[in-house]
């Protein structure tokens, strides 16, 4: 299994949530690239989201947020 660019979009916009503040969101704006655009909507229909432009995790989503992030933590560390 490999990572398609619209996975690899959907993680950079998980990467973006501060787990820190649940109750802190994002707004995806209808300027913003497609790519963007794109992943925000595959993430609100797969349930990780709470509104079609962003909003808050659900529970499921800070599960994804929380993996996703902790994949980048391990991906850039140094050896």
């Amino acid at each position: 299994m490999t990572f398609t660019p619209d996975m690899i979009a959907e993680l950079e916009l998980l990467a973006l949530y501060n787990l820190d503040n649940h109750q802190e969101g994002i707004k995806v704006h209808n300027n913003a690239n497609s790519k963007a655009i794109g992943a925000v909507t595959r993430l609100h229909q797969k349930g990780l989201i709470s509104a079609a432009d962003g909003g808050y995790l659900t529970s499921l989503g800070l599960d994804a947020a929380e993996h996703a992030q902790a994949l980048l933590t391990i991906l850039n560390s140094k050896p």
